[in-house]
């Protein structure tokens, strides 16, 4: 591929740990509006804009229409926002995922730069980087939230976003790393040079290896070996 200007990491799952607690809070936050959701149905949404997270599910599952249903999908959705930033607030276990930080300052001094993307809202995502202490981090060059873009992921507005902001001009030099198949979808529509999915989050390998990105890995100390 062509040399590397910059890699973008999504967050939860991909460089931050996840024990399923985004799951719970999605689905506590549906069972408090009367709908229950199973912890396997969630997963499939992981990684999209979590709005439209909302939607898919409430789409399914609501009998309202129009402005009514409209309601709720808001509903749920700042319920789980509240549910998200109170978690990240008061737990003792949010930690890098192993290499994470290693990785950030590896790829700085290749003099690539490092961005974090997500389908989260800012405001949980303010809560997330302050409990980790990443709020001005080095080795972390520029993070977007969701709620920033004009569309979230797999479209690659957010990508689009990083690179004009980080003054890289061709996408060739970008690499999407991710555990979702939205991760790898965001990729291929933005024209990344490398698609790189992690198992350390929503999907095994083995539903990885349906989405088809150009390589899958178990840790991101590999990245090591492919950048």
């Amino acid at each position: 591929m062509n040399k590397t200007a910059l890699v973008v990491f999504d967050i939860a799952g991909t460089t931050v740990s996840d024990a399923g607690n985004i799951n719970d809070c999605f689905r506590n936050a549906f069972t408090e509006a009367g709908i229950e959701v199973e912890s396997e149905e969630v997963d499939t949404v992981m990684g999209y804009r979590k709005i439209d997270a909302v939607r898919i599910i409430v789409e399914k599952y609501s009998e309202l229409s129009g402005a009514e249903n409209e309601k709720l999908i808001d509903r749920i959705h700042t319920r789980f926002n509240e549910l998200m930033v109170a978690f990240y607030q008061e737990t003792e276990t949010l930690t890098p995922l192993p290499y994470a930080e290693d990785i950030f300052k590896w790829l700085q001094e290749k003099q690539i730069k490092v961005a974090l993307n997500t389908g989260f809202t800012r405001v949980i995502t303010n809560a997330l980087l302050a409990r980790l202490g990443w709020n001005n981090h080095p080795d972390i060059n520029k993070v977007i939230c969701s709620d920033e873009a004009v569309e979230g992921r797999p479209a690659s507005y957010m990508i689009q976003y990083l690179m004009n902001e980080l003054q890289v001009t061709d996408v060739k030099e970008v690499v999407k790393v991710g555990d979702t198949e939205v991760d790898v979808k965001e990729g291929r529509n933005a024209g990344c040079g490398l698609v790189i999915a992690v198992t350390t989050g929503a999907y095994t390998r083995a539903q990885l290896e349906q989405c088809q990105p150009d390589h899958i890995i178990d840790s991101l100390e590999q990245l090591r070996t492919i950048l």
